[in-house]
């Protein structure tokens, strides 16, 4: 199903989106859907985590549209960015030491931890804990993705 859109039955005390899957909606628009769905699946208390990676335009060189990302026998990853629409395509060369190779493209729409969290906040979500890596490990300027902890505000007390 849609995640920005498919209704599971019941409620949660976890959603979890791994490892970038938030970034195959290819707009701003379906992604904060997303969060929206995703509080409306959780009960108080609840937490939502996303896995994602952090854009890595600073490879990208002054006026280049693309950049390989990874190098390796066999292999080839290709990123070109349109960075007015946050989009990137993911070009996947594959060869098999033949003269055949094998090209695979997967679109994403990069965000900015920044703008995940303002996602967040427009869905009543409150930022947790945001750490670098499912080991726990510090989140720095320098991180190439992070592990994102938003909490749904607990059910109030009563008197």
């Amino acid at each position: 199903g849609d995640m920005a859109t498919t209704v599971a039955p019941g409620e949660y005390r976890l959603v979890h989106l791994v490892h970038n899957t938030i970034a195959n909606l290819l707009t701003q628009a379906e992604q904060v859907e997303c969060f929206r769905n995703e509080a409306s699946h959780l009960v108080p208390g609840g937490r939502f985590v996303i896995e994602l990676w952090v854009p890595e335009l600073c490879r990208l060189p002054p006026g280049q549209a693309a950049t390989v990302m990874r190098s390796e026998p066999g292999y080839i990853l290709l990123d070109t960015y349109d960075v007015l629409h946050q989009q990137v395509v993911s070009h996947h060369f594959r060869f098999d030491g033949t003269r055949t190779a094998r090209l695979d493209r997967t679109p994403h729409r990069y965000i900015w931890p920044a703008e995940l969290d303002l996602m967040a906040q427009l869905a009543g979500f409150d930022l947790e804990t945001r750490h670098a890596d499912r080991t726990g490990a510090p989140f720095t300027a320098e991180s190439g993705s992070h592990v994102s902890v938003y909490r749904m505000p607990p059910a109030p007390a009563h008197p």
